[in-house]
């Protein structure tokens, strides 16, 4: 299979907005402002936003993967996989709503970045099948 460039791939774009975005909304809504030192952290928000963090670096990830196999079972693999972060990153937003995080409209803008990015997945699904 010849080499893709990635960043002509519209999904793969859209992941790194959602990433660029989920790493802002954890600097800020995080009590350790480490971002690399968050999973040492005993706190429930902190522990719930380095896996948001961990889950939005996996789905580019989970794209190349997909995208440079020759493998129709392993795109799909990919593909299935990156449902269930979505599926998790919006379950994070919720949760950290309920530990008290004040600032809703920031989980709502990453929500919203989520659903943008999941119309994007249902077409890039179907077209890896192929």
């Amino acid at each position: 299979m010849p080499y893709k460039n990635l960043s002509t791939i519209p999904i793969y774009r859209k992941s790194l907005d959602l990433l660029q975005m989920s790493r802002e909304i954890a600097s800020y809504l995080s009590y350790n402002k480490d971002l690399l030192k968050l999973y040492q952290s005993n706190s429930l928000r902190d522990i719930m936003v380095d896996s948001l963090l961990t889950d939005s670096i996996l789905i580019p990830q989970q794209i190349a993967e997909a995208e440079r196999s020759d493998c129709q079972a392993a795109r799909m693999r990919s593909a299935t996989f990156i449902n269930v972060i979505i599926r998790n990153i919006n379950s994070y937003c919720t949760g950290l709503e309920k530990d008290g995080v004040k600032e809703k409209e920031y989980l709502n803008l990453l929500r919203s970045e989520i659903k943008s990015f999941r119309r994007l997945y249902k077409v890039w699904r179907r077209s890896i099948r192929s």
